[in-house]
């Protein structure tokens, strides 16, 4: 659900990189204040995994379009909402970026999309309702599909009223919530799944990352486990990943009658999108020019999305861990004064 900047204004999409912004120095202030920094050293191992994950696209059976798994609502219940923004919008930036996926003029949008919704509203008001501070395994599983569903439709539903704002009158309102909906429903059925599984081993692991915390906790485990499976899952599951189209471009084709959906650009546009191609060292997971010894079609080994998804997972690491490590310091300096 990556948006491109040719489904956004310059105003809309301006407009949303300043509340992203203000949401990621919400964050950071919020997490300077709290009393507990323990959950701080996760948020480069965890963003690492949620990279790689994001990676793998599933194909939708009957659909002719594929998703991808968000990670916003495993973020939240493991680190808090506010360590999650910001590792989330860590991960989206270096995928802009570095991977050129999803537009740098569209980068505050898909910020808001897909961190905003399931870290501030889908867990405190319907994970953390439905869980409680002392989940059993019913209650996980009901409130990991609920939250994750919706945090995906909430998401889906902002980036029909964005391009309603921005003016692309080739996307109707009516017509492309009738397209968006039902496949992020399904992305988002899955995600919620992926979402159970992952918490539910937590829990037998690690029970301590899903409630809130009365001491520090230390999941070395956790944090060994997630880097390796980040660097395996970038690494090797990339391969398999799915050609289909991702639910936006698919809804987007069907609404739109074309695969190719290119509104005239301005000024604006060109420059950011020539800047993000200089910028992109492995554009869409891959080398700019494939050596030749490298292309066999016949081979499921895929050497660029294979260094895409180390690269790509390292760089989240050192990022968010990296913002992690300075709120940490932060906080300490705050309650010495």
């Amino acid at each position: 659900m990556h948006m491109a900047d040719a489904l956004l204004s310059p105003v809309v999409g301006g407009g949303f990189w300043i509340v992203s912004g203000a949401l990621i120095g919400y964050s950071a202030k919020k997490i300077t204040e709290e009393r507990d920094n323990s959950k701080t050293a996760l948020m480069g191992v965890l963003g690492a995994f949620v990279f790689a994950a994001q990676m793998i696209n599933f194909t939708l059976p009957g659909t002719g379009s594929s998703g991808h798994l968000g990670g916003g609502l495993l973020l939240a219940v493991l680190l808090g909402p506010y360590r999650a923004f910001i590792t989330l919008a860590s991960v989206l930036i270096i995928q802009c970026l570095f991977f050129a996926d999803g537009g740098l003029l569209a980068l505050g949008c898909n910020v808001f999309n897909l961190a905003f919704f399931p870290s501030f509203i889908a867990f405190p008001f319907l994970y953390r309702v439905i869980a409680g501070n002392a989940p059993t395994p019913g209650k996980l599983a009901v409130g990991s599909l609920t939250a994750a569903t919706a945090a995906l439709l909430m998401g889906a539903l902002s980036v029909v009223l964005e391009t309603l704002f921005s003016g692309i009158t080739e996307l109707p309102f009516g017509t492309f919530v009738l397209f968006m909906l039902p496949v992020h429903l399904a992305i988002g059925v899955v995600e919620g799944l992926v979402t159970w599984g992952v918490l539910a081993f937590v829990a037998r692991t690690e029970p301590g990352l899903l409630v809130p915390a009365k001491a520090a906790v230390h999941p070395r485990f956790t944090f060994a486990l997630f880097a390796i499976l980040a660097l395996f899952v970038g690494g090797v599951g990339s391969w398999f990943a799915s050609s289909q189209p991702d639910g936006l471009e698919w809804s987007i084709a069907k609404v739109s009658g074309s695969k190719e959906f290119s509104p005239a650009g301005g000024a604006v546009h060109e420059a950011l999108e020539a800047f993000q191609q200089k910028v992109a060292f492995l554009p869409d997971y891959g080398f700019k020019s494939a050596p030749e010894f490298l292309a066999n079609p016949e081979s499921p080994v895929d050497a660029g999305s294979s260094l895409s998804g180390i690269v790509g997972s390292l760089s989240v690491l050192a990022a968010a861990g990296t913002v992690g490590l300075l709120l940490g310091r932060k906080q300490k300096g705050e309650k010495q004064r």
